[in-house]
């Protein structure tokens, strides 16, 4: 008897055949939904926003919906391993949001946004932000159909990110510096963060911002307008 142990990663069942590139099958899977998703919002701009846990998603998302509620109808879909907190911390400030519970997974799937599309009412929606789940890994491998993505760094997280998980900043129209008014009291630097990452991305817009404090969230306001009214011009020139 061999006593070779193998990874559990790589047992199987009995009878059972290891298929070849899966993953690269379950993404082709997802473009083909993200795509009906693009198609079923081409009046709505739909932001993805994506980073670690606990990098100020939801707080800027309540800020957001705070100054822009009264420019555009927004809504939101949060997505969660396992709770609703989100969501109602969004309706508390009056903000159309949905969640959704993906059961311990750690990302969205473009399949459960277009189940989710079925469940929340956007009518007259401009603006459909994605809460991603708090991840640097797998939510940068699946499309969701989203116009623009944008990734937070909190200054809490350390400015050696964008090398270590450079397919989120790769994939990403966006990074946003969060947490700025921590920066004095972090080892954080903005200008090496910003070399890395567009060392990654060269066409990456980079915006430093305080949610709580309110620094750079004109910029960042202004940045979601300007988005918001180029897809319905391109819908205009389309028609």
């Amino acid at each position: 008897m061999s006593n070779t142990i193998n990874p559990k990663s790589n047992q199987m069942p009995v009878g059972s055949v290891q298929c070849e590139n899966t993953s690269l099958n379950l993404l082709k899977a997802n473009d083909f939904v993200a795509k009906s998703i693009r198609q079923r919002l081409k009046d709505v701009c739909v932001i993805n926003i994506c980073s670690s846990p606990g990098s100020g998603k939801t707080t800027l998302m309540q800020e957001t919906g705070k100054r822009l509620g009264k420019d555009l109808n927004i809504a939101v879909l949060v997505g969660d391993p396992e709770t609703e907190r989100d969501a109602v911390r969004m309706r508390e400030v009056g903000i159309n949001a949905l969640q959704i519970v993906t059961g311990g997974m750690c990302h969205i799937e473009a399949q459960m946004i277009l189940q989710a599309l079925d469940h929340i009412n956007l009518d007259q929606v401009d603006l459909l932000f994605i809460e991603n789940v708090g991840n640097l890994v797998c939510p940068a491998a699946f499309d969701l159909g989203e116009d623009y993505r944008v990734t937070l760094l909190a200054a809490t997280e350390g400015d050696d990110k964008p090398k270590k998980y450079p397919r989120m900043f790769l994939t990403s129209e966006l990074m946003v510096v969060s947490k700025a008014d921590l920066l004095p009291h972090v080892p954080f630097s903005v200008d090496a963060v910003t070399k890395d990452a567009r060392e990654v991305n060269p066409n990456l817009d980079v915006i430093t911002m305080s949610s709580l404090k309110g620094e750079g969230m004109d910029e960042w306001c202004n940045w979601l307008t300007e988005k918001v009214q180029a897809k319905k011009s391109a819908l205009e020139l389309a028609d």
